[in-house]
């Protein structure tokens, strides 16, 4: 009994930590040809899991990436470290980028389309990603559970939920402009959290993803009152 529970909040926190790999997913896979656009997501998650899998067999290797390599400012500095400072710049980067490139017009938006993404390179980011959002996967894993089929179980199970689900997510983000930039500022504060993990300064993602989610809520609730304002008004006649 005490097994199953721990799996059954394995696989919960594992689609949690798994969220914002389903929008950075999302949104690389955005500008791909919109035929490739699903293989590319469900190729993505796959390389996820195994990732993840790998790592979890190994656990020695893992425990050494926590060994101090230097000290930067009285922070110790280990692989792990490493890892989650260079991806949290790169997450905020590439971020950026996108918002700049959205928010510089339809000129810009124009010549990107020229210019359609590589599948392979694409694909090759995502596995990138994969590595960096993985460790945080992996350490909660290890930390919840001692038996290895139950973390490998949880994740195997919380990939295939991500993948049936990171279609819907990926067409309700590209049909509203305004939460792909929501998205992708939820990246860079991602992003921000791993560079201050790497120094040693945790910031629970919970407060991230409640602000997030807060976010999105007025966004949809912006959504709705822009319809709502959009539709003719009948006019009641009062007549005695």
């Amino acid at each position: 009994m005490e097994i199953f529970s721990a799996l059954i909040t394995l696989i919960f926190l594992e689609i949690v930590l798994g969220i914002d790999n389903i929008i950075f997913i999302s949104i690389l896979s955005s500008k791909l040809p919109h035929e490739q656009q699903n293989k590319a997501r469900i190729t993505g998650l796959a390389l996820a899991m195994i990732t993840r899998i790998l790592l979890l067999f190994s656990l020695t290797l893992i425990m050494k990436l926590t060994a101090p390599l230097f000290t930067i400012t009285a922070a110790e500095i280990s692989g792990r470290d490493l890892i989650l400072i260079l991806g949290g710049l790169f997450l905020i980067a590439k971020s950026t980028h996108e918002i700049h490139s959205k928010l510089e017009g339809a000129e810009h938006e124009h010549s990107d389309k020229m210019k359609k993404a590589n599948f392979v390179s694409t694909i090759i980011m995502i596995l990138l990603l994969d590595i960096v959002f993985s460790l945080d996967s992996v350490i909660t894993a290890i930390g919840m559970a001692n038996d290895l089929w139950v973390m490998v179980t949880a994740v195997v199970v919380s990939v295939i939920f991500m993948m049936f689900t990171s279609k819907s997510i990926s067409n309700f983000v590209d049909r509203h402009p305004t939460v792909k930039i929501l998205a992708l500022s939820f990246l860079i504060l991602i992003g921000v959290s791993l560079i201050a993990e790497g120094f040693d300064q945790h910031i629970p993602k919970g407060y991230i993803y409640f602000s997030m989610a807060f976010s999105i809520f007025v966004e949809m609730l912006n959504q709705k009152m822009k319809k709502n304002t959009g539709k003719p008004v009948k006019l009641k006649s009062n007549i005695d």
